[in-house]
């Protein structure tokens, strides 16, 4: 009866050490299976784009094959809110944008995640800048002529968006806040179609990515007025930014960053945030980014916080000062 008893309780506190040491013992082995990573939005856009560039670059450091699985919907929404609710044990990540982790809160009445309370920010990868352009009929050929001709023709001057509580909506609040001109908006199902109809002339000014927006640029198309780089872009050397220009307040721009569900072990949000680090430092994965007019970033854990905070603040008293909501 006694070596019975002995024998379970031996058992028991075998069973309590090894519950105790196992959580240590898989952060220490991590990752040792293949790792998700969603991205919310459809494959072939920059998110998607930057998201598979830096997912190589990780398998090789990680020795795992990182999947990746495009969660489209309600602007990154449904995505982000799978990164949310994923296991906390770092085999499910994500890539979080301005979009998701700024915009979307600032704008929607009701989301699924808290941005501060349900994600873990591991590193911001890259950030690409905004630019503002206007079509080459109107005459303004820079930002002084541009503000004193919107001045002088009140309400007559029209902004294009890819929809409401879009970057490209806010931004153009933004503006007309920073600078008294009065533009009015007008909403689309797409940046695409908003493009278009500021070459026709039908709009005269977008405020836009970088990517999508340049190749008009560049073939006369439309003219570009600001970036919102932190320093002029080599691309667009001619090209003043915001913060140049005395608008301080307008050098937003996109980011695409790595989180994961909030509570994942330090121990893990470590080992990826050196493993996109490393990856940033490699030629071959920055003119990779470069060919999507990426910057790297690379920042820690509590840097991306804190950006996250001020562009989720910045986006929300836009947002509020326009009136922005969406149900």
């Amino acid at each position: 009866m006694w070596s019975a008893r002995l024998f379970a309780v031996t058992g028991l506190i075998a069973a309590l050490l090894l519950a105790g040491t196992a959580p240590g013992r898989a952060q220490s082995d991590y990752p040792h299976r293949s790792i998700t990573l969603i991205v919310p939005f459809a494959p072939g856009g920059s998110t998607d784009v930057i998201a598979r560039v830096i997912a190589e670059a990780m398998r090789a450091d990680l020795g795992q094959p990182i999947v990746i699985d495009n969660r489209a919907g309600a602007g990154g929404s449904i995505g982000t809110a799978a990164i949310a609710q994923a296991a906390p044990d770092g085999y499910t990540i994500g890539i979080g944008t301005a979009s998701t982790l700024a915009i979307n809160p600032a704008t929607y009445r009701s989301l699924s995640y808290d941005v501060q309370k349900d994600l873990a920010p591991i590193t911001n990868i890259a950030a690409v800048p905004n630019i503002m352009t206007v079509n080459p009929a109107l005459p303004a050929a820079a930002m002084p002529d541009f503000i004193a001709y919107a001045k002088a023709n009140p309400g007559k001057l029209s902004y294009g968006s890819s929809g409401i509580g879009s970057v490209s909506h806010l931004m153009g609040e933004q503006f007309k806040r920073a600078t008294g001109a009065e533009l009015l908006h007008v909403p689309y199902r797409g940046i695409g179609p908003a493009l278009n109809d500021a070459i026709g002339g039908h709009i005269q000014v977008m405020f836009d990515n970088l990517p999508t927006s340049l190749p008009l640029v560049e073939a006369g198309k439309l003219r570009a007025l600001a970036v919102s780089s932190t320093e002029r872009l080599p691309v667009l050397s001619t090209v003043p930014t915001f913060a140049e220009l005395g608008l301080p307040d307008l050098d937003w721009m996109a980011f695409f960053g790595l989180i994961a569900p909030a509570k994942t072990p330090e121990a893990i949000t470590r080992r990826l945030h050196a493993s996109v680090t490393l990856a940033l430092k490699s030629s071959s994965i920055r003119e990779q980014l470069a060919a999507q007019q990426a910057i790297p970033s690379g920042n820690t854990p509590e840097e991306f916080a804190q950006q996250i905070a001020v562009e989720l603040e910045r986006h929300r008293a836009a947002a509020i000062a326009a009136n922005i909501k969406i149900d």
